[in-house]
């Protein structure tokens, strides 16, 4: 099965993300963690990624698509959970494409709705609990407005395609997990 997890910022995308890779035994693709990877080890892809990252620019789409595309090609993969790209219209295009490749597709966008106020709440927690200074109110609101602006696109492009889940994000984790996986059923 290949998945994609949406949500804001503060939405527990990414605690989820990882619970539902696990569940279904496929590789988290969390596009932060394998740009780090491919660098740490220094693979030729990692190089190039880390010019970019080293003047503080955004790594090209083809070289994400490059390291998903080595995910794709391992021996025995079967599915992914794709957290944090495709973050646009034309990145998931190209993730279809990529995907269309191998005969597949993304069977299922698990979204995961939480109210802006509590966004807002747990972004100020966590960054009075983790010390960061850089996340106060205006810089979370600047970064709602961000995820507002770019995904919205991107989940309707997917709705389109009829495999978005909208899963509210609000109660324990063990909670949302189990309507997670529910809507990955329906």
């Amino acid at each position: 099965m290949y998945l994609m997890i949406l949500g804001a910022p503060g939405s527990g995308k990414g605690t989820q993300g990882k619970l539902l890779a696990e569940h279904l035994k496929v590789p988290e693709v969390s596009t932060g963690e394998l740009l780090r990877t491919a660098v740490k080890q220094g693979t030729p892809l990692g190089k190039q990624a880390k010019t970019y990252m080293d003047r503080g620019e955004l790594v090209p789409d083809e070289i994400i698509l490059a390291l998903i595309r080595e995910i794709l090609d391992a021996k025995g993969v079967r599915g992914m959970m794709m957290d944090g790209f495709p973050r646009n219209v034309p990145q998931a295009q190209a993730v279809d494409r990529l995907l269309g490749e191998k005969k597949a597709r993304v069977d299922r966008v698990v979204l995961l709705d939480v109210s802006e106020d509590e966004l807002i709440r747990r972004l100020l927690a966590r960054a009075a609990k983790e010390g960061r200074s850089d996340d106060n109110l205006e810089s979370i609101k600047t970064r709602l407005k961000v995820y507002h602006d770019q995904t919205q696109p991107l989940i309707s492009y997917y709705e389109k395609q009829g495999v978005v889940r909208r899963v509210p994000g609000m109660g324990s984790v063990d909670d949302i997990q189990k309507r997670a996986r529910e809507a990955l059923r329906s």
